[in-house]
């Protein structure tokens, strides 16, 4: 038993020293590597936005006055023309029957006007006869026409003045039908701006009394995206996105409308990009804050390398003793890496690049394949050899950012 024990020890002890060996230089730093792998990157554009219902209709106040009922609060259901609130009508009653009072005023005077029309055409016609046997003057005719002339004016602004007084009543009516508020649209009341005795003032814009979310089942995300990552955007991409009162639960959705307006916040430049969501179970609500996260293409079993390996760089201590970067200069379009070279030294390495994810990069040309290791970070050999003997764990981790 103790022979087999100690050849146990013996075995890790050889495997440790191989791994130093061939993961340290010299400098005493051991490198973390990763290999270049094949597999799925997805393109992708995140941002941040809010939820709103696809319709929301603001019912207002058309007249000024109290309102004396309300019949709907928040989360009613309502239907299109539902009675949902009253202003208190009696003064629109009064202007109604004041304006009624002032129609018949009006029609008694052409009435009138009528009368005095024939009176003076019937003396006028009279006139014309006599003043052929020579009974009249000829001055008592004209006085006659120009009464008759006078009349008819008269009944020409009696009539205008029954049509205005129509009108009139027609506006008081239409008032007081707009004391009852009724709604514009099925949907389900999410505000209320009013309460029972509130006088609300129409003089100089409409008040709204009710906000009314047409269907709460579909909804809409408008999202701020970046500038730079606009020209990505388009109608029928896939989208999904989380909130914060469901943190465990993905949502998706569909790209519907990428809007030309910008909308600059302190010099930022962003674009409305507006999402459809299916809110069937009405886990959603207007205004939650969504982390949305719309995928622009799927690129499949492509090289990929992981972005940690872009972002190292040698201390200064491994780039002595020959290990120097005194490779050519870079080609456009090309990032330099490292993988462990001769003597278990970084040696860089130019790579050509494709779309990132944040994570892993696309590899398209250079001298890698699939399978090599590329280094991703480094740790001096003290704290490496701490963290493997139970010590403390804070290994310094050169190109982890």
């Amino acid at each position: 038993m103790k022979k087999i024990l100690a050849g146990a020890v013996l075995a890790a002890a050889v495997a440790a020293g191989a791994y130093l060996y061939l993961f340290r230089d010299d400098s005493g730093a051991v490198y973390r590597t990763a290999k270049v792998e094949r597999g799925d990157i997805v393109d992708t554009i995140t941002a941040t936005g809010n939820i709103n219902a696809v319709t929301t209709v603001s019912v207002g106040s058309q007249i000024s006055g109290t309102i004396r009922d309300l019949y709907v609060d928040y989360n009613s259901r309502v239907r299109k023309g539902q009675v949902i609130a009253r202003i208190d009508p009696r003064l629109l009653e009064a202007a109604v029957t004041q304006a009624q009072g002032s129609l018949g005023n009006a029609e008694s005077a052409l009435v009138r006007a009528g009368v005095t029309v024939n009176d003076a055409n019937r003396t006028y016609k009279r006139n014309l006869e006599l003043i052929k046997d020579g009974f009249v003057a000829q001055s008592d005719v004209d006085a006659a026409q120009t009464a008759y002339d006078q009349a008819l004016a008269t009944q020409k602004s009696a009539e205008s003045a029954v049509l205005q007084a129509k009108g009139a009543l027609k506006v008081a009516q239409t008032n007081l039908e707009y004391s009852t508020i009724r709604s514009p649209v099925d949907g389900i009341v999410i505000s209320r701006s009013v309460d029972v005795g509130q006088t609300v003032a129409a003089s100089f814009q409409t008040p709204t009394l009710f906000s009314i979310a047409q269907d709460l089942t579909k909804m809409q995300i408008d999202t701020n995206v970046d500038e730079s990552d606009i020209g990505r955007a388009a109608k029928g991409q896939a989208a999904s996105f989380t909130v914060d009162a469901w943190p465990d639960k993905t949502f998706t959705g569909v790209v519907s409308q990428v809007r030309n307006a910008p909308i600059i916040t302190q010099n930022v430049v962003t674009y409305n990009v507006v999402i459809l969501v299916d809110n069937r179970e009405l886990l959603l609500k207007p205004g939650m804050t969504t982390n949305v996260t719309i995928q622009v293409k799927k690129y499949e079993n492509i090289l990929k390398i992981p972005n940690p390996a872009l972002r190292y760089r040698p201390s200064e201590k491994t780039k002595g003793n020959g290990s120097r970067d005194v490779s050519k200069p870079r080609e456009a379009g090309t990032q330099r890496l490292y993988r462990l070279g001769k003597g278990g030294k970084p040696a860089p390495v130019s790579v050509k690049t494709g779309v990132t994810n944040g994570l892993f990069t696309e590899l398209v040309g250079g001298d890698l394949k699939e399978g090599d290791d590329v280094i991703v970070g480094e740790a001096s050999k003290q704290a490496s050899t701490m963290n493997s003997g139970g010590g403390p764990t804070g290994i310094s981790t050169r190109g982890f950012r």
